[in-house]
């Protein structure tokens, strides 16, 4: 009886669903066009043709390049090439600013079984978010990296520490800045709010986009300063130059 009272809810919601989408269809968080199935926030096309990096299978990619002479870094991979323009960028727009936190668990989910396959990640102990001020996470009401992040532990297998890290500042926007200045400009923003938690553990350290990659190198500057670390990178996205 109890299983079919659960058949009986689940088909009304799906119903629900679907009458409600009819009228007001969603469209695809990529192209902002087209229509994807019921159950998803992606049409067939865009998951066909949204640019994967497949940095995950290897090491010296070129978002690993990005931090040589930098910061020591164990691995570094993101799901996406970033264009202005492209698929991407309208996904990575909707998803910080539309308050789709959902779909980045989602994203976290699938990326996770890709780095599961990758020998690169299999020693990752703790995952840990680059943070948000807390002015702008009480604004935007979620942190889309915390939120990735969840979806990485959930399918890794790996516990996810969102208080890792505390950003001390609310810092101007970074897009408008030249690289040292990014860099000028968050360095000193970071602390470690749990070191305990993070001493001697190899931690990856995620966020949405990579662009300079100031954000990521000061957190992972601060995060080596614990005695034992080691620190790899994963993002959503990743700007290409």
């Amino acid at each position: 009886m109890k299983k079919l009272l659960h058949s009986i809810r689940k088909e009304a919601r799906f119903s629900a669903y679907s009458l409600f989408y009819f009228f007001y269809p969603k469209l695809c968080l990529s192209c902002n066009y087209k229509t994807p199935p019921i159950d998803q926030w992606l049409c067939l096309s865009c998951k066909l043709k949204l640019p994967k990096t497949n940095f995950h299978l290897q090491k010296d990619n070129a978002f690993a390049e990005r931090f040589w002479g930098r910061v020591k870094i164990e691995a570094a991979a993101g799901m996406y090439y970033f264009r202005k323009g492209g698929r991407t960028q309208n996904l990575i727009h909707n998803l910080k600013y539309k308050n789709r936190s959902q779909i980045e668990v989602i994203l976290g989910n699938m990326y996770g079984t890709e780095l599961n396959k990758s020998p690169l990640f299999q020693d990752v102990e703790i995952i840990v978010p680059v943070p948000l001020h807390w002015k702008k996470l009480r604004k935007r009401g979620y942190n889309q990296s915390s939120v990735f992040a969840e979806g990485l532990s959930e399918v890794m297998g790996i516990p996810w520490v969102v208080d890792g890290l505390r950003r001390n500042e609310n810092s101007a926007s970074q897009t408008k800045k030249s690289k040292m200045s990014r860099l000028e400009n968050v360095m000193s923003v970071f602390e470690v709010k749990n070191r305990k938690r993070l001493e001697g553990k190899h931690i990856l350290l995620v966020d949405d986009v990579l662009t300079s990659g100031a954000t990521l190198e000061a957190c992972a500057t601060k995060i080596l300063e614990i005695p034992g670390t080691k620190v790899s990178l994963v993002t959503i996205a990743v700007a290409m130059n």
